[in-house]
């Protein structure tokens, strides 16, 4: 059993230890249910944001703490007021450390995309993400059907969510493209499940294996302005880094830093007529 097999294996517990305490028609109450959502796909097409999805992570398995205290309020305003496109929060509390109050707080002091990062595998998780202020949810195809794809998307797009799909091998991309239709995103990490891993090749190696006209963002292992340039050229429009900021004590800060070096990189390519800087 690898770490993912883990954590979805302790999910379905989970959910069925929180549908017990929080029924779905106490969920259908909250304030969020009756408001719009904000388009993710359309954020990171803006051309004045970044394309970044700022991410808001305290744990993960492999890595372990980043940042226990971190102060959900001052981290998602300074993340937008830095640029980012989008906030990506972390719920799962086993693994990582994250809670849907983080969402809450994020949502309750931003009115932009947030993406509820969480392992879906019931469509109460769906109901759960609009309950709390998410916008979008995100589907994993390693660990979902194409019908538990198309099912769970069917129903975030009822709620007006919209869907990431993230995938981790050509494998997966292919086997998920008959649910392309319910998906509004498609990531493509770049962390190999099984030895951790990261290399921005497996980013560039799908990129022309999405269709055409589909949102593209890739996934973890960006960590300068020239990885941002090499993935653009590659077709991606986004970019959800959370690692890199949140080991930093104002992850605010450190995201600010890394999109003024996106721009000062963009600028400078282009003053100089090259596709990127030499190294």
């Amino acid at each position: 059993m690898n770490i993912l097999d883990e954590i979805v294996a302790h999910k379905r517990t989970e959910v069925q230890h929180r549908k017990e305490l929080y029924p779905t028609k106490l969920l259908e109450t909250s304030l969020y249910f009756s408001s719009p959502a904000v388009s993710l796909k359309k954020y990171l097409l803006r051309k004045d944001k970044s394309g970044i999805i700022a991410e808001i992570k305290r744990a993960s398995p492999s890595k372990g703490v980043l940042n226990k205290h971190v102060s959900i309020e001052r981290t998602s305003i300074g993340y937008m007021q830095a640029g980012a496109s989008a906030l990506s929060v972390l719920t799962d509390a086993k693994f990582f450390h994250g809670s849907s109050d983080d969402l809450k707080a994020a949502r309750k002091f931003n009115y932009c995309p947030i993406l509820r990062k969480d392992f879906t595998i019931d469509e109460y998780q769906i109901l759960e993400a609009k309950s709390i202020g998410a916008d979008a949810i995100l589907l994993i195809a390693s660990v979902l059907s194409p019908d538990e794809i198309k099912r769970f998307g069917i129903f975030a797009h009822s709620l007006g969510l919209e869907v990431l799909l993230e995938v981790h091998s050509g494998e997966e991309l292919a086997r998920s493209l008959s649910a392309a239709d319910t998906v509004d995103i498609i990531g493509v990490n770049n962390r190999d499940l099984q030895s951790f891993s990261v290399s921005l090749e497996t980013s560039e190696r799908l990129a022309s294996d999405i269709p055409s006209g589909m949102v593209k963002i890739s996934e973890s292992g960006i960590r300068t302005a020239q990885d941002v340039h090499r993935l653009r050229s590659a077709g991606y429009q986004g970019f959800l880094i959370g690692e890199q900021f949140m080991r930093h004590s104002r992850p605010e800060e450190a995201c600010r830093a890394f999109v003024r070096e996106i721009r000062s990189y963009t600028s400078t390519v282009k003053a100089l007529g090259f596709t990127e800087l030499p190294s």
